[in-house]
């Protein structure tokens, strides 16, 4: 029997639902060609059995996985990169060059999210973070192709939400394993017109000019899907994907304006929020959300403090 977690999307192509935080929350991406396998992203420590469990049920030898390839170096995507690759004797990480270090080294990495999360919350979600030896870790770069059992993979340099961040366009499925490039999608804002979602500027290095741009070059592609961590794949034509890149688009302008107009509020992070809340609160009407408003708020509660935190770190570096 098919394990819960693990979606089959087509072209080889699965969606594992990690457990972070709730169901359908975090999704990590597993390809197979020709017997060889791709984890794209991870999920955390906490996803491994999931992700093991997931190449087993496929029929799949821990050997048989050549490529681990996080997005970037947020721990809800790469925080189970290297006790995962423990299990996996014959795969190499590609990683985005400037979060190579930080998988060979994790202690930076897990002390700018301790400041972010607090001590609680890092062992609850996360634990105790694993390093990758150096010999089996690359870095990728802008314009890169590698192979998967034949099967060729794009990376590009994708900054806006992190400057640690590559996407990566299968051109056998026409889609991009996008991170948090292409912003957050979540299924419970799902209606008869279709998908919904909102930009994500989780601290510490978000950039709306960087991340307009990377936008608009994944949309040059003409993609046909687009692979979110969070969550699951969104767009299944190509008329679909400009609507929803053009609503990312038009709500990176709105916070960008938001941020600005609140740039020396005296209760700024407190404003940031409230102005966040209604800015996601009023599209999810205008595309037709069922929910309650108290519901949708809930549902964006962590996404709304942690871009209000973003917008925070954006707005004092400019």
């Amino acid at each position: 029997m098919q394990p819960d977690y693990l979606e089959p999307l087509g072209h080889g192509i699965y969606a594992i639902d990690t457990g972070f935080q709730r169901p359908r929350f975090d999704a990590a991406y597993l390809m197979v060609e020709n017997g060889r396998a791709a984890f794209i992203d991870t999920g955390t420590n906490h996803a491994v059995p999931r992700l093991l469990k997931a190449l087993d049920h496929l029929g799949l030898a821990p050997s048989a996985v050549d490529w681990v390839i996080p997005t970037h170096v947020h721990l809800d995507h790469a925080g189970g990169v290297g006790l995962l690759m423990q299990s996996l004797p014959q795969a190499k990480l590609l990683v985005h060059p400037r979060g190579l270090r930080h998988m060979v080294d994790p202690s930076a990495l897990f002390e700018g999210a301790l400041a972010v999360y607090g001590m609680a919350e890092m062992q609850r979600s996360y634990g105790e973070l694993q390093p990758v030896p150096a010999e089996r870790a690359q870095a990728s770069m802008d314009g890169q192709t590698i192979a998967l059992g034949g099967r060729p993979l794009l990376l590009i340099d994708t900054p806006g939400h992190a400057r640690h961040h590559h996407c990566i366009w299968d051109a056998r499925s026409r889609g991009w394993f996008t991170g948090d490039t292409f912003g957050l999608s979540y299924r419970e804002f799902d209606t008869a017109a279709g998908e919904w979602l909102l930009p994500t500027s989780t601290p510490v290095q978000f950039d709306p000019q960087a991340l307009r741009a990377s936008v608009l070059r994944l949309m040059s592609f003409e993609p046909q899907a687009m692979y979110l961590t969070h969550y699951g794949r969104i767009g299944f034509d190509q008329q679909d994907l400009p609507r929803l890149a053009a609503l990312l688009l038009a709500q990176v302008d709105e916070m960008e304006a938001l941020g600005l107009q609140l740039r020396d509020a005296p209760d700024r992070h407190q404003q940031l929020k409230a102005g966040l809340r209604e800015i996601y609160l009023r599209r999810l009407q205008a595309h037709g959300c069922q929910l309650a408003p108290a519901q949708q708020a809930a549902l964006l509660e962590m996404d709304i403090e942690l871009n209000a935190q973003g917008l925070a770190v954006w707005l004092d570096k400019a």
